[in-house]
């Protein structure tokens, strides 16, 4: 779904004040408050906005240890595994993946035991082979989407800016042919 400048207006704001309300946001933005209501229904409906809970920290919640299990299950039977991830309540997600594994999970753990603890659970599911397990020592970039949003708004300027240039071309093309009509 083509997102266009005021998209990425709206995208940005939400981003960095989501707890505004939408009269606040089109009056930041300049713009009716049934435009922007529109616009954010329209970003629901094709998923560019799929949510706006709270982000939540696996830390602050008593689960700091970050891992990254990477598991490769038998053949046939990798929906029987991804159904069964979902009643591992550590799990915080999980990707079918291609390269080294099926699956690639994202996993919270109170402390190293547990994330022992958590890997056995996952060797024991229908389907699953071998796990190769990476432990997260810092977080360098944080979970993000503004430069993207940014990014995708820039384009869209681009385009748009391509798209009124050759419109005008054309134009000033027409009226240099309508000129030469005898």
């Amino acid at each position: 779904m083509p997102v266009d400048e005021l998209d990425t207006l709206i995208l940005r704001l939400l981003i960095e004040r989501p707890r505004t309300s939408v009269r606040e946001y089109a009056r930041i933005l300049g713009v009716a408050r049934g435009t922007l209501q529109a616009r954010l229904d329209r970003l629901e409906r094709t998923g560019v906005i799929t949510g706006t809970g709270p982000a939540l920290s696996p830390a602050a919640l008593g689960h700091p240890v970050l891992a990254f299990v990477h598991i490769e299950v038998t053949q046939g039977h990798l929906d029987e595994a991804g159904e069964a991830l979902a009643a591992v309540p550590e799990i915080i997600e999980a990707f079918s993946i291609t390269g080294g594994g099926d699956l690639l999970t994202r996993v919270a753990a109170r402390d190293n035991a547990h994330l022992e603890d958590v890997i056995q659970r996952l060797i024991r599911l229908p389907g699953v082979v071998r796990t190769r397990t990476e432990v997260a020592l810092r977080e360098r970039v944080p979970h993000r989407l503004l430069p993207l949003v940014e990014s995708v708004g820039r384009d869209a300027a681009a385009r748009a800016g391509q798209a009124t240039r050759a419109s005008r071309e054309e134009r000033e093309a027409q009226a240099a042919r309508e000129t030469r009509k005898p």
